[in-house]
């Protein structure tokens, strides 16, 4: 008895894949897809971005290692050959930057104030945030306009009200009113970041805890401060940066050299010091490590706190 192949005598064709395996015993081969394999190319315009931002970098890095290493070297190296390699090291600069100059006193007042103010508003717009972003009210809607208002006055516009606002409190001359200052110019700028991160989190978090027995001030600092950790990280940076960086409020509203933060006081060390290079750098260099340092470190948080949000 023979054995016929499906299809013939009933007038319907077989496939082209049954045709040509008859008799082969061979698997139809599946063709091969298109593009499979190759490896994705970056386009041109990347790779341009990429080198000029590069560049870009190098050349920015030029001016802060040639800071670094003149303030290595000694005042009558560098009026000689001013860009010559600091060798042998010399550390009289710093030594003389931070005793003879105050540094050490600049540096204190700056941390003080600096963190001080950083602290008040991070805590003052942490709350605020959260009760703006979980409020229904039209009242609470109006706050956070007005919170968000701060935004379009520079608070350098109102230095002359916040003088004799502070020189009635007994505030002049005194690094508590410096904190109050910057730590109320910052709220604004805090609310406005902090309240669009408590708004992306699910309002069935706080119901879960409610359930489980937490008070709402449990809620909050335990399960809700912790999931906006990139946006506070972010705030505290862009907050930490101007005021540390800051001229003009401490030279107003300072008036004892002891208090000066470190701007002020490197302003009053070059002038007494025109001529004396190497501390100058040295100065420099004790005034900018710690912004590098903060950047260093908080770099994972600040870029998780922008980009929170952009993709799913």
């Amino acid at each position: 008895m023979s054995v016929v192949p499906a299809g013939i005598g009933t007038g319907r064709a077989l496939p082209d894949s049954d045709e040509g395996d008859l008799g082969t015993g061979t698997q139809p081969v599946e063709p091969r897809r298109r593009g499979r394999g190759r490896q994705t190319q970056r386009p041109v315009g990347g790779l341009t971005a990429s080198l000029l931002l590069w560049g870009y970098a190098a050349v920015a890095l030029v001016p802060l290692l040639l800071m670094v290493s003149s303030s290595f070297r000694t005042n009558a190296d560098l009026i000689t050959d001013p860009l010559g390699a600091p060798w042998p090291l010399s550390f009289e600069s710093y030594r003389e930057a931070w005793t003879v100059g105050s540094f050490a006193s600049y540096f204190l007042n700056s941390l003080l104030v600096t963190c001080g103010a950083v602290a008040l508003s991070t805590v003052v717009a942490t709350m605020a945030a959260y009760a703006l972003a979980r409020a229904r009210s039209r009242v609470f809607r109006w706050l956070e306009s007005l919170f968000l208002s701060g935004l379009m006055l520079p608070i350098h516009l109102a230095i002359l009200p916040i003088f004799y606002l502070f020189d009635g409190m007994g505030l002049i001359d005194s690094r508590l009113g410096l904190v109050l200052m910057y730590g109320a110019s910052g709220v604004p700028f805090s609310v406005f970041v902090l309240t669009t991160f408590f708004r992306q989190l699910p309002e069935e978090l706080e119901e879960a805890a409610q359930l489980d027995g937490a008070s709402p001030w449990q809620t909050f600092t335990l399960i809700m401060v912790p999931l906006v950790r990139p946006a506070l990280a972010t705030v505290a940076v862009f907050r930490f940066v101007p005021i540390w960086n800051d001229f003009l409020f401490p030279l107003v509203l300072l008036r004892d050299e002891a208090k000066y933060t470190l701007p002020v006081g490197l302003t009053t060390f070059f002038g007494e010091n025109a001529t004396n290079y190497s501390a100058v750098f040295a100065g420099l260099v004790i005034t900018t490590v710690p912004l590098i340092l903060l950047f260093l470190v908080a770099t994972k948080q600040i870029v998780a706190g922008l980009t929170a949000g952009m993709t799913k």
